[in-house]
């Protein structure tokens, strides 16, 4: 039998952030918004390492997709997620 290749959490994070992203291209917003309230309790509930990955790599990513293309983040990222948002940028009166 093969052993498949562990993957890091930060590339499996990454995986995720597109599935969003691409979810939000074809306007499945309610399927987006699901995707950003499970990221929302890994950021809660993760280890120190989920969280990072949270933070650095889902967030990073899919912030910056949504404001390449004038997407309300607000209106998307659930609360937990947006406090790190803006942590992460230092955004104050979005």
């Amino acid at each position: 039998m093969k052993n498949k290749p562990v993957q890091s959490v930060y590339k499996k994070m990454e995986r995720f952030s597109v599935l969003t992203k691409t979810l939000i291209i074809n306007g499945n917003i309610n399927r987006a918004k699901k995707c950003l309230s499970v990221a929302e309790k890994l950021l809660i509930n993760g280890n120190n390492e989920m969280k990072t990955a949270v933070s650095n790599v889902f967030i990073f990513s899919v912030s910056g997709f949504m404001e390449l293309h004038n997407c309300a983040i607000r209106n998307l990222f659930p609360e937990k997620l947006m406090e790190e948002y803006k942590k992460l940028t230092g955004a104050s009166g979005i």
